[in-house]
């Protein structure tokens, strides 16, 4: 199967300046070619008996050759497959515009995810180093994989650029401990299993939110595009990334761990747009990464060799008794004890949740008994020891 790889640039300061030409070619390339589209779709919206044909990335990149290189000669300063993918994606996002699969595609801003792509002659040239076209060899901070590329992305977030690339690996089959695992998603915790083992979210926007607070608000009399204004822009792109690095690094390894030890893992469909309606939920939800767990767990059991099953939205997971199946009317948001009226059970609200997910999928008769009631509790620092339990 294809995953892709991505790690940090190691660069100087002439690399850095040739990198910022690179995907500013490409940013207005597609700038370009989405303002030429827009009016050829005007055009043929106010004449509908004299359309003109939509062009496809081809014909974009011909006009561009043709019409925008002559008069920007600092295009050729740049390699010709920046703005060539540019023109590419540009076309596949309309694409998915016209099947209603996404929105119109929007211009972009410099500064603003700033990336462009490459392919040619790109040789791995040891551990640490890659060869790129027009950008000669550029040192990484971690080893690379021995492969042979045949194209490469390249981006930046704050002041950071990375390279990823696409590469072929074999499906891992590890040992697993537990056939059947349901897993429960909360925002008090990140992830309750049926097995009793509670993961607590890194909740890093939480724990930053005074610090950013106080950067947007020193920020906000300085005259923008100064010196200093553009100081602090950075130190506030570069905050948002150690927020997004922290939750990326929690959620990769519960499910790294969920991945490689259980055969079966049982999760819930979750509304998590709608959930964002909620504005008294909507920080704490998207602080989790409700979306991300679900597209790591995706791929992460493809490649060790578990199975993912994902249980209808409107299963009453929480309501329902692990018990004795009964179903509870009404169960609110502050009751975290599920208390069943019917058969006196008791249980941790999440790891009710969770057990009943379990049953949704292996369909075991009484799953509570072989469960403790009592709740193990897992912080961000005892994600060490689970890493070592994951590669026995």
């Amino acid at each position: 199967m294809l995953l892709a790889f991505k790690t940090e640039l190691k660069i100087n300061n002439k690399q850095r300046t040739e990198l910022l030409k690179h995907s500013g070619v490409a940013r207005h390339a597609w700038n370009w070619g989405l303002d030429l589209t827009k009016q050829i779709l005007d055009y043929n919206e106010a004449n509908p008996n004299e359309k003109i044909k939509f062009p496809s990335a081809i014909d974009l990149h011909k006009w561009l050759v043709a019409l925008v290189k002559p008069e920007n000669p600092w295009y050729f300063e740049s390699s010709k497959c920046a703005p060539q993918y540019a023109l590419r994606d540009l076309r596949s996002s309309w694409d998915r515009c016209f099947k209603k699969v996404s929105g119109a595609p929007r211009f972009k801003k410099k500064g603003r995810s700033d990336s462009f792509e490459l392919d040619g002659t790109i040789k791995i040239r040891s551990t640490h180093k890659i060869q790129l076209p027009k950008l000669g060899v550029l040192k990484t901070y971690e080893s690379l994989p021995q492969v042979q590329p045949k194209s490469v992305t390249i981006s930046r977030t704050a002041n950071r650029w990375y390279i990823s690339f696409r590469m072929e690996v074999e499906q891992a089959n590890t040992p697993k401990i537990v056939d059947v695992v349901g897993v429960d998603l909360g925002v008090k915790s990140l992830a309750t299993l049926s097995t009793g083992v509670v993961f607590e979210g890194a909740k890093s926007y939480r724990e930053t939110e005074a610090k950013l607070s106080r950067l947007q608000w020193l920020n906000r009399h300085k005259q923008v595009g100064s010196a200093n204004w553009k100081k602090a822009q950075a130190r506030i792109a570069r905050l948002h990334q150690r927020i997004a690095n922290i939750r990326k690094d929690t959620i990769h390894k519960l499910t790294t761990y969920l991945a490689k030890n259980h055969s079966t893992v049982v999760i819930e469909d979750l509304n998590v747009s709608g959930m964002m309606a909620n504005r008294k939920l909507a920080k704490a939800v998207q602080d989790m990464g409700f979306y991300e767990f679900r597209r790591q767990m995706e791929y992460k059991t493809k490649l060790y060799g578990s199975k993912l099953v994902i249980v209808d939205r409107w299963m009453p997971s929480s309501k329902t008794c692990s018990n004795c199946n009964v179903k509870k009317e009404v169960l609110s948001l502050s009751e975290r004890v599920f208390n069943c009226e019917h058969c006196g059970f008791s249980l941790d609200r999440d790891l009710n949740a969770a057990i009943n997910l379990k049953n949704a999928a292996s369909h075991a008769v009484s799953a509570c008994g072989l469960v403790s009631a009592d709740t193990t509790r897992m912080k961000q620092e005892d994600f060490s020891l689970l890493a070592n339990v994951s590669k026995l």
